[in-house]
């Protein structure tokens, strides 16, 4: 039987509440909004493990149906800004292009903060619970390989699946932390993740790429200078490999730095 979203997303409270132990006596709200806060912030809560099939099925119905009503963006919709550049303002979480850029952090497992704004806590929401589990998978192998108290390093990219997204995948990757003053080591980490992502991307025959602004939130690098090397950085490895990408998006979400990536292009 084809259940609504409304019906969704009554059993996926339930049954993320269930899941939880913790919180199966929590107060459901009566309101679609208050439900859609309750399961987000479950999910961003839980620890990476499986789910049992009907409900990861009907989390995978749901979030299709939500980022249908979010309204998909593809690479038509884009303006191009200079040559195959694009700037966008708006959620990541809606383009349809080969690989959206995560700026995570060295556990590699996303934001566990509830209803968290930052990109993780949305990517890992809207891509649904596989996220998390698969870049857990990723970190047991290289913990294997590395010793028990592996953390990712700044610039290296994690690849992975994008699951319920529009994307085909999501690139991870750990940004400079800027802790005191900016200094040259930040600036070359930073040009360093633009460039290795695109290394990434064409390494896999990933044609297109939505770059978010890395570093420049809890990170603390100051945005216009990173929009600098964003943008600098990109356009030089695009120099070298002229054949390797159709397009590459840098997504805003605030009208400041909309404003700093276009001052870029002047």
């Amino acid at each position: 039987m084809n259940q609504t979203q409304q019906e969704r997303l009554d059993y996926l409270v339930e049954a993320f509440k269930a899941d939880s132990g913790e919180y199966r006596d929590l107060q459901t709200p009566d309101d679609a909004d208050g439900k859609r806060r309750i399961l987000r912030s479950l999910m961003n809560i839980r620890m990476p493990r499986p789910l049992p099939a009907d409900v990861l099925n009907a989390q995978d119905a749901y979030l299709s149906g939500r980022v249908k009503e979010k309204g998909i963006v593809t690479l038509e919709d884009i303006p191009v800004t200079a040559g195959i550049l694009s700037i966008w303002q708006g959620d990541i979480t809606r383009l349809r292009v080969d690989a959206v850029v995560n700026a995570a952090n060295s556990q590699m497992l996303g934001c566990f903060i509830p209803m968290h704004t930052c990109i993780d806590n949305c990517i890992h929401t809207f891509a649904g619970i596989q996220l998390r589990l698969a870049c857990s998978e990723q970190m047991k192998k290289l913990r294997a390989l590395y010793g028990e108290n592996y953390e990712q390093p700044t610039a290296v990219p994690m690849l992975t699946d994008a699951f319920n997204l529009p994307a085909k995948k999501v690139i991870h990757i750990v940004g400079p932390i800027v802790e005191g003053r900016l200094t040259a080591a930040h600036e070359k980490q930073l040009a360093d993740c633009y460039r290795n992502t695109l290394d990434l991307c064409a390494a896999n025959s990933l044609r297109s790429v939505a770059f978010c602004c890395i570093s420049t939130g809890v990170f603390r690098f100051p945005a216009e200078r990173a929009a600098e090397i964003a943008v600098r950085t990109v356009a030089n490895w695009l120099s070298l490999h002229p054949v390797a990408m159709d397009r590459v998006v840098f997504n805003v979400f605030k009208d400041e730095d909309k404003t700093t990536y276009e001052q870029q292009f002047r």
